[in-house]
């Protein structure tokens, strides 16, 4: 039996159920179960705290699991990095208040907030940089105004938080995040396999879209070159007609684009339709 392990809250908590689910995974009714157990697909999940996550597969103790790759470098933990999963999205950046520090290299001597103390003193490392890391688990935005550090390590989507403390962000992203898929070495290949196929087959649905739409023979190629599609259109001939059915994979993001150029080359009958889950 494949073991799973899920973030039991947070931000990652809701869209990894999700995914799973989407990928034909029972997921527990009770949101305070911290096991279940999917019979049909020989699966059993455990639901754990994110910073956990990691640290459980590392040891072997679960098979995969579902964590920030902020949270995989910072638990020092020997899991492997096996799959993006498309959410999750962070960016961890320095900040501090104006005049104190401009560079990485402006940072050596002093202190530094932050809830990933392992993540930040690996990077300031790498800049041979000698800092007092001091751990926080919250609020790391208040600790420069309460005299606990001169610098901090958060993660920034807007930057609004920080700047209401009166820090500004400086130097570049230490690090870009999101959800990952994450393995123990010793795992059953096989077993991993079936799932990463499904997850996989799930996130390209959700990049994708299927367009069919009728098009006279002499402008096929016009529309083909608007829509090649994933890998090739298929093109089936209309009964009793010089038309061609075409139906083929394009970007979900792309779609009203494409939709009114295969229009403009004499493209008709032009639908999308969701996809659910591929694999290809």
């Amino acid at each position: 039996m494949l073991r799973i392990a899920v973030p039991n809250k947070g931000s990652l908590s809701e869209p990894a159920v999700q995914l799973l689910k989407e990928a034909g995974y029972s997921q527990r009714r009770d949101g305070r179960a911290l096991v279940h157990v999917d019979e049909r697909n020989d699966v059993e999940f455990f639901y754990l705290r994110p910073r956990d996550v990691a640290v459980y597969v590392g040891q072997g103790i679960v098979d995969v699991g579902i964590t920030g790759r902020d949270l995989l470098i910072d638990s020092g933990a020997p899991a492997i990095e096996h799959l993006e999963l498309g959410f999750g999205g962070s960016t961890f950046r320095y900040a501090a208040p104006a005049g104190v520090a401009a560079s990485v290299q402006d940072i050596h001597g002093k202190r530094v907030a932050t809830s990933y103390p392992r993540l930040v003193t690996e990077h300031l490392a790498q800049f041979g940089v000698e800092a007092d890391v001091v751990r926080l688990d919250g609020a790391v935005e208040s600790s420069v105004r309460l005299g606990v550090a001169d610098v901090v390590a958060d993660v920034v989507s807007t930057g609004t938080t920080l700047r209401a403390a009166g820090l500004d962000i400086f130097g570049d992203p230490i690090l870009k995040s999101e959800a990952v898929l994450i393995r123990d070495e010793r795992s059953d290949a096989e077993k991993i396999a079936v799932l990463t196929g499904r997850l996989r087959g799930v996130l390209t649905a959700r990049r994708f879209v299927l367009v069919d739409y009728d098009v006279p023979g002499d402008r096929l190629e016009e529309a083909i070159a608007v829509s090649p599609g994933f890998e090739a259109p298929t093109v089936t001939p209309l009964h009793g007609s010089d038309w061609q059915a075409v139906r083929v994979m394009v970007p979900r993001a792309d779609i009203n684009d494409i939709m009114d150029r295969l229009y403009a080359v004499g493209a008709r009958a032009i639908l999308a339709t969701e996809l659910l889950a591929v694999r290809v």
